[in-house]
């Protein structure tokens, strides 16, 4: 179900989430999948030309803009997210008019009931106003949340509900003074700071030992737990050294 469709707080375009209730997903399990997206853009030219900043803002792995006719998404896109699999399917399903809408606080509280849910499945929450996720999980069993908006103007970052996607040992140094919890992609293993991050338990290198739904740790500061760090995965591990 639609639960927002609206500005995107990051630069005022037209935006929408949507929830979906069941999941395939081997890494996270079956949690409530929250996906946020350019309204009225496909999101591979979303993502090929730039306008993918309304719904993913400062995050360095959307690539560089490009008008090369032979590409079909951004240059050096690192993203994990393959945006040609559930987010296309998704945004058409929306584009088709297949889904209804969440309105208020007792509805789109449903959705989450007693159920794990993802913030963020693609695009970042902190694009979208912060009640419609305190709604969301007002019911919930439990949550997990990224952003890279931090500094962002406008973006409606809530440490207390995200993880700080941090990019450099620097940057989640700054975050760890400041009470934040960080979740950091990391070029191996090795890089991980000890005391401060662990690996991600859902990893191929933790060997995969619990999915996300069981986990509960990226909740952000509302927690009391180490920072999460995790190997270069997904669609765009190639393009992660870059």
């Amino acid at each position: 179900m639609i639960i927002y469709n609206g500005p995107s707080l990051l630069d005022g375009k037209p935006i929408v989430a949507i929830a979906i209730r069941k999941s395939g997903n081997a890494k996270t399990g079956d949690m409530v999948q929250t996906y946020i997206l350019c309204r009225d853009i496909d999101p591979r030219d979303a993502n090929k030309t730039g306008a993918d900043y309304s719904i993913c803002g400062a995050c360095r792995h959307r690539g560089t803009p490009t008008n090369d006719p032979n590409r079909k998404l951004a240059e050096n896109r690192s993203c994990y997210v393959n945006i040609a699999q559930g987010v296309l399917i998704v945004w058409k399903a929306y584009q088709r008019g297949i889904y209804d809408t969440a309105t208020g606080h007792d509805a789109i509280a449903k959705l989450g009931a007693n159920r794990m849910v993802r913030l963020g499945t693609y695009g970042d929450p902190s694009a979208v106003p912060s009640y419609i996720w305190e709604s969301l999980l007002s019911k919930a069993d439990g949550w997990t949340g990224y952003s890279h908006q931090a500094d962002v103007t406008g973006a409606d970052y809530r440490p207390d509900m995200v993880m700080r996607s941090a990019d450099t040992e620097q940057e989640a140094r700054q975050a760890w003074r400041n009470g934040e919890r960080t979740f950091r992609v990391v070029a191996n293993v090795s890089d991980i700071i000890r005391g401060k991050e662990i690996l991600c338990p859902a990893s191929k290198e933790a060997g995969q030992r619990v999915q996300c739904q069981a986990c509960k740790l990226c909740a952000g500061s509302s927690i009391a737990a180490k920072s999460i760090a995790i190997p270069a995965h997904g669609a765009g591990k190639n393009n992660f050294a870059a």
